[in-house]
């Protein structure tokens, strides 16, 4: 195995995207391309972005864009998001960056730019632009320089007093945004300027810039924790590239610009990625192949003693740090599966029996080991999940294959990996595909819960007809309206469900809090259990009142875990009791047809509803009468909590 003990970051590497593939040759002539045609120009724009690319190439992404929104082509599947930036600095050169980075994560993004140095008025000010564009979130990118910040070396009481100043101008920024309309926030920290005044005392010193950065920063922190904001750790960035070089004085000086231009798509790349979250674009599921990336050596030619795993080998130790970050990945709620060409018994013999091996057989949801190519056995890891190939990354050091997959799957992330496997996590981790703006306990179980979910096809494949494997479940639903103890997991339901989703609405944590206290509004979070395991909140569903005696469904989404257990006819029948209970006539219900959906196309039809029209766009409306309604229930307990009407338990 060829290996290389340079870093991976080299000086020349520090700016780029180092974990994409470089762009082609013909770049600018695919760029001027995509408005050859109207026709799948989202996921042309999408394709040319996802490269490692450099100032110039975003520009011209971005002016691409430009001009398809000029002459009004549809960007689907890319999802729209709209962005208002607030910053003491100008953003002229950040805007371009941001709005040809989100295209790389599927995000249609319109950036809203305020008036230079205008970051107080515009959002005070209720008639400013970023609140008539109504954007759905705002970037607050201040540096050290839009804070009143003066140094007091050594006077504790005066530093303390800049602290609390500079927090109590951030706050009155978020307090205006949150005035005047819903946007979330999404606020940057600080980077220390690179003078010191009292050289390695810098950071104990009370009054140097640096303690005072190090202080902001925490009280910014501590000020987003619990809120349905987001920190953007710029400091980190920094850090990570180091501070000399990501400050330009020069660059201040001449353009106003608060960090070198190299780090702009770097930048752009970190900003996209927390919208791309928010709009539940991360990815849930890392494929990891084996031979030369989980250790070093060809299981089927060196055999178990032969293969590079041990500590006190350089090599070995780097293919444990591999296997070691995937546990911790797993720790957070990260699905692991396994693609590699080979015999499944050969492949499983080290995690069965290697000695040094981290990662064991229960750590791995989904194990794919034959003679097919790679594309195929992520298409089948992602059936046997119910996720979609959008949720997956392959790690895998073998540059034909991960061409091969980006070819044939180009929804499939794939980074490239450095010659050394010491610098394979690095890339990995750098390359931020599992970026979270929210965590819940749910996350973290989630890989159980699919390992339960493997066990129940197993369960149906031995049953002898659906209806005994579902009996033998011994199925457990339980019907809560939305409170804030499920309101993280709500939201992260609303914003990552594609397949099983009527309408594809997505809406903020602070939505999800308003629907809680609207009187016009009814909501049910659904969970379910069975012999097997706890398969957490599965269904979310939303309800408006539309005229007298009607509910609309807003939204209506369902895990895909839980497909062909006829959990929706469970919650139907939830819905038509509490709708007799509010003297409700009519349900309205409607199909927003995407290219991820197809799935719920006939799911108001199965359940009895009715046509009632259909727009050009596919949009197709469906309406039930209330007390017309016959609904055949799966066999499973039914439990209610959180109603301020007591309603019986019932079992089917």
């Amino acid at each position: 195995m060829q290996t290389s003990s340079s870093n991976v970051l080299r000086s020349d590497q520090r700016g780029s995207l180092y974990w994409l593939p470089q762009p082609p040759p013909d770049f600018i002539q695919r760029c001027r391309s995509v408005l050859n045609s109207s026709e799948g120009i989202g996921d042309r724009i999408n394709a040319i972005a996802s490269y490692d690319l450099n100032e110039n190439h975003l520009n011209r992404i971005a002016n691409v864009l430009a001009k398809t929104r000029e002459a009004k082509y549809a960007l689907e599947p890319l999802i729209p998001f709209r962005l208002a930036i607030l910053s003491n600095s100008t953003t002229d050169f950040i805007a371009p960056a941001l709005i040809a980075s989100a295209a790389r994560h599927g995000i249609a993004l319109e950036c809203v730019r305020s008036g230079y140095g205008q970051v107080v008025q515009e959002a005070l000010s209720p008639t400013s632009a970023i609140y008539s564009q109504q954007p759905d979130a705002v970037l607050i990118a201040l540096d050290y320089r839009g804070y009143p910040l003066a140094t007091s070396v050594g006077d504790v009481d005066a530093a303390k007093a800049t602290v609390t100043a500079a927090l109590d101008h951030l706050q009155i920024i978020r307090e205006g945004i949150r005035t005047h309309g819903k946007a979330i926030c999404i606020v940057q920290n600080l980077c220390s300027p690179v003078e010191q005044l009292v050289g390695n005392l810098d950071r104990i010193t009370p009054g140097t810039f640096r303690s005072l950065v190090d202080e902001i920063n925490q009280g910014i922190a501590r000020s987003i924790a619990g809120t349905h904001d987001l920190l953007f750790d710029v400091t980190a960035l920094s850090e990570n590239v180091g501070l000399a070089e990501w400050h330009s004085p020069a660059q201040w000086n001449m353009a106003k610009l608060p960090f070198s231009s190299t780090y702009l798509p770097l930048y752009a790349e970190h900003v996209a990625r927390l919208i791309a979250t928010l709009r539940g674009k991360s990815r849930r599921c890392l494929i990891l192949d084996l031979d030369n990336t989980v250790w070093g050596g060809v299981i089927g030619d060196d055999g178990l003693e032969g293969i590079q795993l041990a500590q006190g080998d350089a090599i070995g130790e780097a293919f444990l740090s591999v296997q070691r970050y995937a546990l911790e990945l797993r720790k957070r709620g990260i699905l692991l599966a396994v693609s590699s060409k080979n015999y499944d018994e050969v492949a499983r013999a080290p995690f069965r029996k290697h000695p040094e091996m981290l990662l064991r057989e229960e750590h791995i949801t989904v194990f794919q080991a034959n003679w097919n190519d790679k594309a195929a056995n992520i298409k089948a890891i992602s059936e046997e999940l119910s996720l979609g190939l959008d949720a997956m990354v392959l790690l895998d050091d073998n540059p034909i294959e991960r061409d091969m997959v980006r070819q044939l799957l180009p929804q499939v992330a794939v980074p490239e990996l450095p010659a050394d496997p010491a610098y394979y996590v690095q890339t990995l981790s750098a390359g931020g595909y599992f970026e979270a703006v929210t965590f819940s306990d749910e996350d973290a179980r989630r890989p159980a819960l699919y390992q339960d979910n493997a066990r129940r096809v197993t369960l149906q494949k031995q049953a002898g007809n659906v209806d005994s494997y579902l009996a033998s479940l011994r199925m457990v639903i339980t019907f809560q309206p939305f409170d804030a103890a499920g309101r993280a997991r709500i939201t992260q339901l609303i914003n990552k469900s594609n397949q099983f989703n009527l309408t594809t609405r997505r809406y903020t944590e602070a939505d999800v809090a308003a629907l809680e206290r609207d009187p016009n509004s009814f909501t049910l979070q659904v969970r379910l259990a069975d012999t097997l395991g706890d398969n957490g909140m599965i269904s979310v569903v939303i309800c408006r009142l539309a005229g007298e005696d009607v509910w609309e469904i807003d939204t209506w989404l369902m895990s895909c875990r839980v497909l062909g257990r006829h959990v929706e006819s469970a919650v139907l029948q939830e819905l038509l009791n509490h709708a007799k209970q509010h003297s409700i006539r009519k349900f309205a219900g409607r199909y927003i047809p995407t290219q991820r959906n197809r799935l719920v196309e006939a799911h108001y039809e199965k359940l009895g509803f009715v046509p009632a029209g259909r727009e050009f766009d596919g949009t197709a409306f469906w309406e039930l009468d209330v007390a017309l309604a016959q609904v055949i229930a799966p066999p499973m307990e039914v439990r209610r909590q959180g109603f301020e009407e007591a309603t019986p338990i019932i079992s089917h």
